[in-house]
């Protein structure tokens, strides 16, 4: 039996640490998850979702500012644990960290490294259009996510898959695979493989200014972007007049437009949009302090008419 530790903050997260918890072949000394954070109109304390997990499982719960202080590093050497876990926790590890336990710290990352290093590698693999992505279990040393591979599992990118769909099945699927992979290394049957640096990509933090939709781009680019972007953080259009228009679904669709933005058809399915090449055929928006809601309803509202300009 080994003594885990785990780090982990998002959703995302707690597949993998109910993995290991439902397993219970191994003991888990420790959860350490990001502090509790101010959320919403109300501005309410939240706890994480892994905070929330590991209570219910009666785990003790650590939330450092910083994992790299003095009183951290001496905390988690008292928990002596062969191996530390880290499923998207929010924090780098330092070197005195990821050599303390005997069998060191792995990373589950949502990529097939060495692809999408960084913070957003679902949400980047989408807006990218690319048609496949997995989970990587790796051995974690200094650099970002740069450490030996020790497994690997594929996962297709459906043409209309969103980021939260994706994220879903690559959650799910990392929670197994990291499984497998603990029971290898206690067998002593992992190989290590390093990654080919020349092939690495990086999922850099998103920014604010990524949420609004450039119709002057071709159709296929603005449906990945709204797809990558569904369902957190959004994407976004102006309406005439200023208002923004959030859209959540659409379609890459036949006919063309003499501008870009310009809306060229409402139909009964939702409206359509002229792009800088092709159309895009929306089926699903939020307006502006109201809820999420087919397009259709939103045209019937006389909300958009042909012939608007978006953007």
């Amino acid at each position: 039996m080994m003594r885990i530790v785990f780090m982990g903050t998002p959703d995302f997260a707690v597949a993998s640490l109910k993995a290991l918890a439902e397993q219970g072949t191994d003991e888990i000394v420790g959860v350490f998850t990001q502090p509790d954070r101010p959320k919403g109109r109300g501005q309410k304390m939240l706890m994480t979702p892994v905070k929330e997990y590991a209570l219910e499982r009666g785990y003790e719960v650590y939330q450092p500012q910083r994992v790299k202080t003095p009183e951290v590093i001496e905390l988690l050497r008292g928990l002596a644990p062969d191996l530390i876990v880290v499923a998207a926790f929010g924090q780098f590890l330092p070197k005195e960290i990821l050599e303390m336990p005997k069998y060191g710290c792995i990373n589950v990352h949502a990529s097939l490294l060495p692809k999408y290093r960084g913070a957003a590698p679902i949400h980047y693999v989408i807006l990218n259009g690319e048609t496949k992505s997995g989970v990587t279990i790796m051995q974690m040393d200094i650099g970002m996510d740069t450490g030996d591979m020790l497994a690997k599992a594929e996962v297709e990118i459906t043409p209309e898959m969103t980021m939260g769909e994706l994220h879903d099945s690559l959650r799910e699927i990392g929670g197994k695979l990291l499984l497998e992979t603990v029971e290898k290394i206690k067998r002593g049957e992992i190989t290590p493989v390093k990654q080919n640096d020349a092939e690495a990509t990086y999922a850099h933090l998103l920014t604010r200014d990524m949420e609004a939709i450039d119709w002057n781009l071709p159709a296929a680019e603005i449906h990945n972007k709204i797809r990558a972007f569904n369902p957190a953080p959004g994407a976004f259009t102006n309406l005439p007049g200023g208002k923004k228009l959030k859209i959540w679904r659409a379609e890459v669709a036949s006919g063309s437009g003499s501008k870009a933005g310009e809306v060229t058809e409402v139909l009964k399915n939702g409206f359509k949009v002229a792009c800088g090449s092709g159309v895009l055929l929306v089926t699903e928006v939020q307006p502006e302090s109201k809820k999420r809601m087919p397009a259709a309803v939103f045209c019937n509202g006389r909300g958009i008419n042909k012939g608007d300009i978006l953007g």
